[in-house]
């Protein structure tokens, strides 16, 4: 699971995950240079977490829920700005999820990457390249809220195909805590006879770009964003 607080990537993998080459939860992480990928190294079991851990890579061992309730009191009082990204290494993941979803109102939504050719659509809204995306409506599937979705937003009609991956992000709406879910699927172009941004939902233009001008685009995106393109690259790679 990754979740993207405050635009930072949060991941929760099982301790064995975290690193492979751990032998046991006792095992010293200094000893192991798979750990050299981390600036920050933490031992939940052994300290807890404090605002001085929140800069580049950070990598916590043996996290608990309790461990989750730590990182998400830091981020809403400590300065993460020099944050990366975050890994858990959990002793129970599962527990661990549990506790990261509980303060938040949790929706619901579902989008796509639109491709045609060797293009990638993109559209700028509120200063920022983004995907079309958005909530699903009450008994609507995913795959069926991603087509409309982007039908609304771009005036494209799609066809639908592989999902490529699943992201969580946090925001505030109305001073209240919300997690969404977002189901992403690659889609291919049906109709752009259509096409046009939504004005109402503050989309200023749509753009067809290649592989070289959407790494450039997503400098000025989110990490959210940028997680979505790159899992999906991960798929065409291993297509014939």
């Amino acid at each position: 699971m990754i979740v993207f607080i405050h635009d930072r990537p949060v991941r929760l993998v099982s301790l064995k995950a975290a690193s492979p080459s751990i032998g046991s939860a006792s095992a010293d992480p200094s000893n192991y240079k798979a750990f050299t990928d981390y600036d920050q190294i933490v031992d939940a079991r052994l300290d807890t977490l404090k605002p001085d851990a929140l800069h580049g890579h950070l990598l916590v061992l043996n996290a608990t829920p309790a461990t989750i309730e730590k990182l998400l009191a830091l981020f809403q009082k400590a300065d993460a700005s020099r944050l990366l990204s975050v890994t858990l290494g959990c002793l129970v993941k599962a527990d661990c999820e549990t506790a990261i979803k509980k303060p938040f109102k949790i929706i619901k939504a579902a989008g796509g990457v639109v491709v045609k050719g060797n293009k990638q659509l993109l559209m700028f809204r509120r200063g920022v390249w983004d995907l079309p995306k958005g909530k699903l409506d009450d008994g609507e599937s995913s795959r069926q809220g991603a087509a409309r979705e982007v039908e609304e937003e771009t005036g494209i009609r799609v066809a639908v195909g592989e999902r490529i991956c699943t992201t969580w992000h946090t925001y505030a709406l109305d001073g209240n805590p919300i997690l969404k879910r977002t189901k992403w699927y690659w889609m291919e172009v049906l109709d752009e006879s259509r096409m046009a941004p939504q004005e109402d939902e503050d989309i200023e233009k749509l753009a067809w770009l290649n592989r070289r001008e959407v790494q450039l685009a997503l400098t000025n995106s989110f990490s959210s964003v940028r997680y979505v393109i790159d899992e999906m690259g991960k798929i065409k790679s291993t297509q014939p």
